[in-house]
């Protein structure tokens, strides 16, 4: 049987990143963490733990931190029903530890958790990649669940659609008349500086490709993670980029960004993923993301 208590502190370093962070949230000495993973490692015979600034949890590390946060679940779940048998404060409330996309966590996931925390105790610890890689996250551990754009089956997960985000390429009319006077065409396009949200954005060139030019090429990239900061620059002119259509509604009204090619958008279907060994505690927030999602989302890419 696994040692819980080494478990515990396996999860809280590398949820803290460092022995010492983690001791003060389990109320014990950095030397009592160490112990504990030290006697663990020897228990499973493996690392679990990088040590560095910050400490990692390996592959086998990773998968042990998902196992804890699930039995946190199934003990909160047991508490729900039967408070007699896990009293209050006996047990710490579970983390969910899940991967979503700017775009969605900006839109509609916002409604999902809220639905979700509104009648739970549960916390929710939100990372933030691109959904082309958020799937990754799950893959290696990382998360318990994740808001994706890749539909094929990932081993040990269950998979719904939820429908898609619809993009289009804006820029702001200054910026057209700048660098567009010759024709707005594809190639001028690539050509042109090109804001991407971070190094792992490719929907500028997968727009590109869809229309025939290779836009990998154009090295004109200004990298700005922030929605908010994204959509400001954009307005500034500082390059053209691909923006989901219900983010910019207002935008669009007030003419500060306009559509580059109205009749060529980039439908984008997500998907909602998590571990099957979690459905039964992850039912009701699953049920909170597909009537989010619904309720949001282009549910035909037609």
């Amino acid at each position: 049987m696994l040692d819980y208590a080494g478990l515990e502190a396996l999860a809280a370093v590398v949820r803290e990143g460092s022995f010492e962070r983690a001791a003060h949230k389990l109320h014990v000495t950095p030397s009592a963490v160490s112990q504990r993973i030290k006697q663990l490692e020897e228990r499973v015979g493996q690392v679990l733990v990088l040590r560095g600034q910050p400490c990692t949890g390996t592959d086998a590390g990773r998968r042990l931190c998902l196992h804890v946060e699930q039995v946190a679940l199934l003990e909160n779940d047991l508490r729900r029903k039967n408070p007699e048998l896990i009293p209050e404060g006996q047990s710490a409330l579970p983390s969910l530890k899940l991967a979503v996309n700017a775009d969605s966590l900006s839109t509609w996931f916002m409604d999902a958790m809220a639905a979700f925390t509104q009648d739970s105790n549960e916390l929710l610890d939100i990372s933030i990649d691109d959904q082309d890689h958020t799937a990754q996250r799950l893959k290696q551990g990382e998360v318990m669940a994740a808001v994706t754009a890749t539909g094929s089956a990932i081993t040990g997960c269950n998979t719904w659609p939820l429908g898609g985000m619809r993009y289009v390429a804006v820029a702001s009319p200054a910026f057209v008349e700048r660098h567009f006077s010759q024709g707005l065409t594809p190639q001028a396009i690539a050509r042109s500086p090109m804001m991407c949200y971070g190094r792992k954005d490719s929907l500028q060139d997968q727009w590109l490709q869809s229309l025939g030019v290779d836009g990998r090429r154009n090295a004109a990239r200004h990298f700005l993670p922030s929605n908010q900061g994204y959509t400001r620059a954009l307005e500034l002119g500082m390059g053209w980029g691909m923006h989901p259509v219900q983010m910019i509604e207002t935008e669009l009204q007030r003419s500060s960004l306009v559509v580059l090619l109205p009749e060529q958008s980039l439908y984008t279907p997500l998907y909602w993923c998590h571990t099957r060994s979690a459905q039964a505690s992850l039912q009701r927030l699953t049920d909170c993301v597909l009537h989010a999602a619904a309720a949001w989302l282009e549910q035909d890419a037609s």
